[in-house]
């Protein structure tokens, strides 16, 4: 949702688009359609803003009518605009070819996700096993601060940058704040000492997780390669002496690639 300060102290932010993309952000994955009603819950925003605002949507694309009644989905508008945010993304070009011969060799998935707010999301990704029960795919969120790829986003930021994020997180996400906050100078001294961060089932109990930031920013970006294998090929103490410096190779192997 749209930053709580900007709202307040800004005068040239323009309150009705945020509150348009605060009705967008509603959608989440798995879910065909919406109500005025839920996206009022979820939003904020009151059920007369709403009704505006989706009515102003669906006119330009960004939804549309669900045939189940008053209910709307996300129109293929979406998709245009980012398209071109996507193809601009040389990056992904590059690794991809890397990231599905490593997925190859774990029997897992490889993403390339960056920081979208309080979530990371996938720009890329490259499946080898399909009975995963987590499939990433582009444009897919995750949690950034019970996920291996938010940890490693904010090992990697800067310490203004990480603080304000982690701020805005405990405002729009409390209870997730407050399930991990605690874990974080754990997650500090992991990063420091070897390098990438791991995950031992702290987002879902099927999967181990680890991640490995780039050196740099890219575009501005924070870009991280994330690698999600199933716990029944191995124990955590396992897949953690193997993969991580997997990745650590992948990652090199791109930023010499592109100059970094």
């Amino acid at each position: 949702m749209a930053d709580i300060d900007s709202k307040t102290t800004d005068p040239q932010f323009a309150s009705t688009l945020a509150q348009a993309i605060d009705v967008l952000a509603c959608f989440r994955s798995g879910e065909l359609t919406l109500g005025n009603k839920q996206i009022s819950v979820r939003s904020g925003l009151s059920p007369s803003t709403v009704v505006r605002l989706t009515h102003t949507l669906v006119q330009l694309g960004y939804l549309r009518r669900a045939p189940q009644g008053r209910r709307y989905q996300l129109g293929p508008a979406l998709l245009t605009l980012s398209y071109p945010l996507l193809a601009s993304l040389q990056l992904r070009q590059i690794a991809r070819p890397l990231m599905l011969r490593l997925a190859l060799e774990v029997n897992g998935a490889v993403s390339l996700v960056i920081r979208d707010r309080c979530n990371m999301v996938y720009v890329e990704t490259a499946r080898a096993n399909e009975t995963l029960q987590a499939h990433p795919d582009i444009g897919a969120a995750l949690p950034m601060m019970s996920t291996a790829a938010g940890k490693a986003w904010l090992c990697r930021a800067s310490v203004e940058e990480r603080n304000a994020t982690l701020n805005r997180i405990r405002v729009e996400q409390p209870d997730h704040y407050k399930a991990h906050h605690h874990s974080l100078d754990e997650t500090y001294r992991e990063f420091e000492r070897y390098g990438y961060c791991s995950n031992n089932q702290q987002w879902v109990s099927h999967s181990f997780g680890f991640a490995v930031p780039f050196a740099k920013p890219i575009d501005g970006n924070i870009f991280v390669l994330n690698c999600g294998v199933p716990i029944t090929d191995g124990s955590f103490v396992q897949r953690n002496g193997e993969i991580p410096k997997r990745l650590q190779v992948l990652v090199n192997s791109v930023q010499n690639t592109l100059g970094l």
